[in-house]
């Protein structure tokens, strides 16, 4: 996962500390599509060496023969933003340069809810791939799947595509449609996706309970305010449970969001030592982020497993990878994606803006994630998708089970979970099997060991 930061050098008003995971969130294309980190900088102080200088008249000489010279007069602007842009690709995949109306969207991106899709997306080996698709939404409801690969965007060749031009194409007014040429592993051929955009509502935490007072939460993003809505979460399932004997926490096909935010919410469950720390070349760019006890709103007694899979990213695994490392719950399910960068959002006078890979982020006991993920304890494959139906048929079918008999479908479910979806989801299965017997023994007795490497996976079948 990558991780922002807003720098303050010309940015007003903003907050210090601000963490923002990346993942530009296709939301309304819900797109957080790379993990990001709002850490609001003093002024960054920035030099040229008397060669760079050199090297920058041969530019403005090749600049001004463009203009003087070429068959057709350019807008020289736009020659200066495409010269910026071919730099800066030069550096990595996650970096980036955002004109002014992208850094717009990026902004308006931040504050609520959007008319889009409902996915995230990130690139990767120079591909548009989906993160994961968001829960409820029109992406979801369609069985697009973490790892596909957006080949086209209504007609329109993805490659060499930015980000935010994929971002700006996948979005629109509601009601309209957008069509994406999706390549799977599994399907041989090119398959196109009309998905008809909606208002996508930014609801991060859901709740549901078993009858003999195990509680599940649901993280589907990490937005401001997630670790408030999460307290509250507790509070009410310890309420109900009468007593909670333990919690699940699902992260699976969470695509990230506010890194404070998953700071806060694993800080809810931790109640002393590290939870994640970022390093890059400068010190300004170096950060350690602590548990602290009088923060914790859950039980150190109460047990604790954690659902990921491949859709699980950015923030997602900052929770689950300090949860693993602190020895505080399992983690049960899939390897996650695997995002571990850190972005600095730098705006530029003219109201463009740098996204600069500036720092990588590590789990407590030193892991780097990047590109590599996060491995379970049990390793549980999600089942195969019955002959004859689709992910979209069973997706459909689930959202129906969970949302029967609530009426509002904008509150968090509070319904118990029947013995029938437990069926149709082994690794919450599983999950629920580890809360109830404990975790099987030469798990339980590998993380025992006083050591900094979480315990090899087990596999389940």
């Amino acid at each position: 996962m990558s991780i922002f930061s807003i720098s303050s050098r010309r940015l007003k008003n903003t907050t210090a500390g601000r963490a923002v995971a990346d993942t530009f969130r296709a939301w309304g294309f819900l797109l957080l599509a790379v993990a990001w980190l709002l850490l609001v900088q003093a002024k960054p102080a920035w030099s040229l060496s008397e060669d760079t200088r050199e090297q920058l008249s041969v530019f403005a000489e090749a600049l001004g023969i463009i203009e003087d010279n070429y068959v057709e007069a350019k807008d020289t602007k736009k020659l200066i933003y495409g010269a910026i842009k071919g730099m800066v690709s030069s550096l990595d995949s996650h970096s980036s340069f955002m004109a002014p109306e992208e850094f717009k969207e990026l902004q308006i991106e931040t504050k609520g809810s959007f008319s889009g899709i409902g996915i995230e997306i990130t690139h990767k080996d120079g591909l548009l791939i989906v993160v994961s698709p968001i829960e409820g939404t029109p992406a979801y409801k369609a069985g697009l799947q973490a790892g596909d690969r957006i080949v086209k965007i209504d007609g329109v060749n993805t490659k060499n595509m930015t980000l935010m031009e994929a971002v700006r194409r996948i979005r629109g007014a509601k009601g309209s449609t957008v069509t994406l040429g999706i390549m799977r592993e599994n399907l041989g051929k090119l398959k196109n996706y009309s998905l008809v955009r909606e208002i996508i509502p930014i609801r991060s935490i859901r709740t549901r309970y078993f009858e003999d007072g195990i509680g599940y939460i649901r993280i589907t993003n990490f937005q401001d305010k997630t670790d408030h809505d999460l307290r509250r979460a507790i509070k009410d399932l310890t309420a109900k449970c009468k007593p909670l004997r333990g919690l699940i926490v699902d992260l699976r096909n969470d695509p990230g969001g506010l890194l404070d935010q998953a700071v806060k919410v694993a800080d809810e469950f931790l109640s002393s030592g590290l939870i994640v720390y970022t390093e890059g070349r400068n010190k300004a760019q170096t950060h350690r982020f602590y548990a602290n006890q009088e923060n914790t709103g859950l039980e150190k007694s109460i047990p604790i497993v954690v659902l990921i899979n491949e859709g699980s990213a950015s923030a997602s695994e900052i929770v689950a990878g300090a949860i693993q490392d602190q020895k505080r719950g399992l983690l049960v399910g899939a390897k996650s994606f695997g995002k571990g960068s850190v972005q600095t959002i730098i705006p530029l006078e003219d109201g463009s803006a740098l996204r600069l890979t500036t720092a990588h982020y590590y789990t407590p006991s030193g892991r780097s994630i990047q590109e590599k993920g996060i491995q379970p304890d049990l390793v549980v494959e999600a089942p195969p998708i019955p002959e004859g139906k689709s992910v979209k048929d069973l997706r459909q079918e689930a959202l129906q089970r969970r949302m029967k008999g609530e009426g509002i479908t904008d509150k968090p479910w509070t319904v118990p979970i029947s013995s029938e979806e437990l069926e149709k989801d082994p690794q919450l299965a599983q999950a629920v099997q580890v809360v109830r017997q404990g975790p099987p023994k030469k798990t339980a007795d590998t993380a025992s060991k006083p050591n900094n490497e979480p315990p090899p996976p087990q596999k389940v079948k």
